[in-house]
């Protein structure tokens, strides 16, 4: 028996020392969840259009990174790009006509080289269908610029995970016969998920998405995820970790209200946001209007002190594994 030893015939250890051997095995349990979780992963790059780089979801996810993996190190880059697109398409007046969406090709070899990650997660499809209704021209392009991110990734060495487009929320006040472009996006998000049946790993954020707004819908038929149909607020970002987290076999509580956490998140913000912007710059794109981030050097050194105080903070009682 674990705190039974002959030379102490049988009877149990004394109290310190059980706790001593507790802790020790909690230890080992703790070590070998932690080298279970994305093992082999050190860097995470993420890919998306203006909802990834807003970037709460990325922060939640490093938050849990900090509070629920403190053993490990992880480097994250969130490297979403404001108007992109995977299918290279923009509309001919796109920002009033003054650039047309970014093409995720045209900086994604830049990106891979460059960061060289362990794990890409790619979130694409929300801009990919311009806005308008469904067309098998624009869907083509859509599926050819994903596999081509796909294949790219793989042959960069990196594990790939694609994330279903978030929804597109018409409004609780959208006429029932009016164009919905979310349906657009229910299309998208199936053949995504189709390629699973070829060894791709998506997870699904669109479908629970979709029930998740009917079902708080159905208790306040005002409540949105988003005031300007596309791009979440806090909550509907957090839908957005959950379901990341889900597909990990993580642990899905919301812990963003949690004391230690709360503290820890503008922090986070910080540290994300520091690295995002200087490897935005330095892998190179062509989105007017981004703010420029530091030089990549600098950046590091300022989200290393930034880190000193996540992992103190942490250290004073935000929970651990």
């Amino acid at each position: 028996m674990l705190f039974e030893s002959p030379a102490w015939h049988g009877r149990p250890l004394p109290i310190p020392l059980q706790w001593v051997c507790a802790r020790l095995l909690l230890c080992q349990v703790t070590a070998g969840a932690a080298e279970s979780f994305l093992p082999g992963v050190t860097r995470i790059l993420f890919l998306g259009d203006s909802i990834t780089y807003g970037g709460t979801y990325v922060e939640y996810f490093e938050a849990h990174l900090f509070t629920r993996h403190a053993g490990r190190k992880f480097e994250v880059i969130n490297a979403g790009l404001s108007s992109e697109t995977v299918s290279g398409l923009s509309e001919d007046n796109h920002a009033g006509g003054k650039f047309p969406r970014p093409d995720l090709h045209e900086r994604l070899d830049r990106a891979l080289d460059k960061t060289r990650p362990d794990l890409v997660f790619a979130c694409y499809g929300m801009n990919d269908g311009i806005y308008l209704p469904l067309d098998e021209e624009r869907f083509a392009k859509f599926r050819e610029g994903m596999t081509r991110l796909h294949q790219k990734a793989e042959a960069a060495g990196a594990r790939i995970i694609h994330i279903t487009p978030p929804t597109f929320d018409p409004g609780p006040k959208a006429r029932p016969d009016a164009f919905n472009y979310n349906q657009v996006l229910d299309a998208y998000s199936a053949w995504l998920l189709a390629q699973r049946e070829k060894g791709w790993e998506v997870i699904d954020l669109h479908g629970p998405m979709n029930a998740e707004l009917a079902q708080r819908r159905a208790q306040n038929q005002e409540f949105t995820f988003s005031g300007d149909h596309i791009h979440p607020d806090a909550a509907g970002h957090w839908v957005f970790t959950r379901e990341i987290l889900r597909g990990l076999n993580q642990p899905t509580e919301d812990f963003t209200g949690e004391p230690g956490t709360k503290e820890l998140l503008p922090l986070v913000h910080q540290h994300v946001r520091t690295l995002g912007d200087a490897w935005l710059a330095e892998i190179g794109h062509r989105r007017p209007g981004v703010t420029p981030g530091l030089p990549l050097p600098e950046a590091k050194a300022k989200a290393a002190q930034i880190e000193e105080q996540i992992r103190a903070l942490s250290n004073k009682g935000t929970p651990q594994p």
